[in-house]
């Protein structure tokens, strides 16, 4: 998911400044309140817009409001080096469906390889997490003809249409099923004809997307000549069912497709389509389709040739599979194995965990790009498809790199973020594509924090997005190699000057180290008036799973601002086990031991926080939400006389609740470690509560489902315990559904706080 939501990442919804303009209460003042962070608008920070890299990246598109058409949109092409606005691609006024008053909406856009036409996403409707299905739209630059694909089909029914590279044909899904469309005559072909709600071509089941980062599932060949393609057999998945009381007279369920842990998932299988005969083959991988996972495939270059990966069912060995159409062989020519799991994305919580990444392979078609630990440490390889002799390491050292951005293969260097000495921070490298040399930061000095980075296709320049735990986001184009400013695209003059009126505390970084000898990294932030000499209340906001990191140098959380100035110590830290830029060990130690070593970790680390001389023992708070909720609830449970005030959001209170690959990626099957399963789940612990607690949960949360909530509940009841519930009725894990859900739900854990820990210095 956005894995587990976390607070870090509901806060940074906030900092963007996306909630709408309701209200203006007291915006002269230097008190941050609830209403100027959620309803007032002031805080909005500059973004840059919705853009796409043209060729190579010499120039860019921009989403830009039109001048003559109200509610529509211009695409604009603009001169990356010089930032010039060259001229309007499209204008508005051709955007208008022939019979409509009103332009196109366009949610989403993409190109042609040739820059001939625009592929434009409206009219979407949410599918899980993303509004991934709606309708497409095609502008002919060269006619000026505007026409909807698969028009006949069901309104906003269409899901990930692609050109082919040469612009003349379109293919997209339609309720599971492929069809192709040729762009010059509009003939519509259907390809696939068996889909329904249980055999699925073209894209995924509900934990494939959530776990796996799998939606779009269809590749054309770069000729166009054939499709390759997934499908999923869902026809034995358990529907969990959701409870909607509220929206009719009469309740109604609503089945989500769901494998919790200890269930087989979904059979998968890969095949391509002759898109002239229309004949489908299949490729027959070895191995139970029901105990194994493709979590990617892909064509490689020009070639008739197709890579696949297939995770088994523990998910500690990918193997890499190469499948040669014309011969029909099959070879497995390398695996990637490891005693916990085995990571298909390598996610980095700073970048982001989304999408499906191809693997990069150079212009010979043979040799790649590929991340591993196998040395303890995330490094970059150089890999082929011919065989181990000629494997090259190009990343040296006891350090890891965080996420990889790609190849100038012209001038042979190899582009990636990482941060050696310091694992709250990132910063653009890059190593040679030979091997020789040595690592090269390209991110200026001046430039500490978090720095993240979307190279353009020719890798000559790149947008560079930075901020710091001291500075607001900025965002600049940069050139390479030789790393440049070309110029500022976002400083955020407004928002600084915004935030200069604010009577903030102080932020600062802190290390702790264990009585074990685990040194954790964390921030806080101090109240305004903060004296040394007096003790305070601490709040920690945590999470402390694999999918997630939250002392990150990047800048903070308003609300967390807001509570340090009402007289609270806000915390975080990252345990063993998160995702931090500290080696293998660090990040699977936590493997089978999810709910104990985290949990045992934060409270270690806390143990040695109360020796400081400013902090009350006695007032001492947690909150999470998701992964954070199951951790507020671990540390409640099993160390109650630390913690005695927590704040459950969506929490995870039983591991056999969860999905399948989730779980059992980091805790093993249940089947074969059943008191693995009893010992990380915090509702085994739930007896031991003394302290004051507050869960809340969505009641149509198809990811931790309400369940978790009402089993806690029950435990609670049963051992005499009391503590306090809020619903949100057909809700999902985000809680926003109802209008005015956010504000309602930080109003509600501000109260909490308030009334069970008292504010201040004493």
């Amino acid at each position: 998911m956005r894995k587990r939501i976390n607070s870090f990442m509901i806060m940074l919804v906030f900092l963007v400044g996306i909630i709408p303009a309701i209200a203006q209460e007291d915006t002269d003042s230097g008190k941050l309140t609830l209403d100027r962070i959620f309803n007032s608008g002031e805080f909005r920070q500059e973004y840059f817009g919705r853009y796409k890299w043209l060729g190579n990246g010499d120039y860019y598109t921009l989403l830009e409001r039109s001048d003559s058409v109200k509610g529509g949109m211009d695409v604009v092409k603009y001169n990356t080096k010089s930032g010039k606005k060259e001229e309007v691609l499209i204008a508005a006024e051709n955007l208008f469906p022939e019979g409509r008053e009103k332009p196109l909406r366009i949610s989403g856009y993409d190109w042609s390889d040739d820059l001939s036409k625009l592929m434009i996403f409206t009219n979407t409707r949410r599918v899980w997490r993303a509004n991934t299905r709606g309708d497409y739209w095609v502008f002919d630059m060269d006619t000026k003809n505007l026409f909807q694909l698969g028009a006949d089909l069901p309104e906003s029914s269409l899901m990930f249409a692609k050109f082919t590279h040469d612009g003349t044909k379109a293919a997209y899904v339609s309720k599971h099923n492929i069809y192709m469309q040729d762009l010059e005559s509009g003939e519509v072909t259907q390809l696939t004809f068996d889909g329904t709600e249980d055999i699925i071509n073209g894209t995924f089941d509900w934990v494939y997307e959530e776990e796996l980062a799998c939606r779009d599932g269809f590749r054309w060949s770069e000729d166009g000549k054939y499709i390759a393609f997934w499908q999923l057999d869902a026809s034995d998945i358990k529907d969990f069912l959701m409870i909607d009381n509220t929206d009719s007279l009469y309740s109604f369920t609503i089945p989500v497709q769901y494998p919790k842990a200890g269930e087989l998932p979904s059979s998968a299988k890969v095949g391509y389509i002759n898109v002239v005969t229309g004949e489908i083959k299949w490729i027959e991988i070895p191995g139970d389709p029901r105990n194994n996972y493709l979590p990617r495939m892909q064509w490689i270059g020009n070639t008739y040739q197709l890579l696949i990966q297939q995770l088994n069912r523990h998910q500690n060995e990918n193997k890499l599979w190469l499948y040669d159409l014309a011969t029909n062989k099959l070879n497995n020519f390398y695996t990637e194995r490891d005693e916990a799991w085995v990571d298909i994305e390598h996610p980095d919580a700073a970048q982001g965990h989304w999408g499906m990444r191809d693997v990069t392979f150079l212009s010979n078609n043979r040799d790649f790009i590929w991340i591993s630990e196998q040395d303890g440490w995330r490094h970059l390889y150089k890999k082929s498809i011919a065989g181990t002799d000629n494997e090259m390491k190009l990343t040296r050292g006891d350090y890891d790199i965080a996420s990889f951005y790609g190849i100038d293969e012209k001038k042979g260097y190899v582009y990636f973020n990482a941060s050696p000495d310091n694992s709250t921070q990132r910063y653009l490298y890059r190593v040679n594509l030979d091997g020789s040399g040595d690592l090269t930061r390209l991110t200026a000095a001046d430039k500490s924090g978090l720095n993240l980075y979307d190279l353009a296709p020719g890798m000559q320049y790149a947008v560079e997005t930075s901020s710091s735990l001291q500075h607001p986001r900025t965002i600049d184009m940069i050139g390479l190699p030789k790393y440049k400013v070309v110029r500022n695209l976002v400083t955020n003059e407004a928002f600084k000057e915004k935030m200069a009126t604010l009577d903030l505390g102080k932020a600062e970084f802190f290390n702790v180290t264990t009585e074990d000898g685990v040194e954790m990294d964390g921030y806080m932030i101090k109240p305004p008036d903060f004296d040394p000499s007096k003790k305070y209340p601490v709040l920690f906001d945590l999470y402390g799973e694999p999918w997630s990191q939250t002392a990150f140098d990047t800048w903070g959380s308003l609300w967390n601002y807001m509570l340090a100035q009402e007289g609270y110590i806000v915390m975080t830290m990252d345990n063993r086990g998160t995702p931090c830029l500290k080696g293998r060990e660090w990040r699977k130690s936590i493997y089978k031991k999810i709910g104990v070593l985290n949990s045992g970790d934060q409270a270690a680390a806390t143990k040695e926080i109360l020796k400081w001389d400013f902090v009350d023992p006695d007032r001492i708070a947690v909150w999470g939400w998701s992964g954070g909720g199951a951790m507020t609830l671990n540390l409640m449970f099993r160390h109650p006389d630390i913690y005695k005030t927590g704040m459950a959001v969506a929490a995870v209170s039983n591991l056999r609740y969860y999905d399948n690959i989730y779980q059992e990626r980091y805790t093993g099957l249940p089947q074969e470690n059943p008191e693995v399963y009893e010992e990380g789940s915090p509702i085994n612990f739930a007896k031991n509560l003394e302290g004051n607690l507050l869960i809340v949960h969505g009641t149509a949360d198809d990811n931790v489902h309400y369940q978790n909530a009402e089993a806690l509940i029950v435990e609670l009841i049963k051992n005499g315990k009391q503590f306090d519930v809020m619903p949100y009725p057909n809700c999902s894990h985000g809680i926003y559904e109802i209008p005015g859900a956010t504000r309602h739900l930080f109003t509600l854990l501000t109260n909490y706080l308030k009334e069970h820990v008292e504010a201040g210095g004493k």
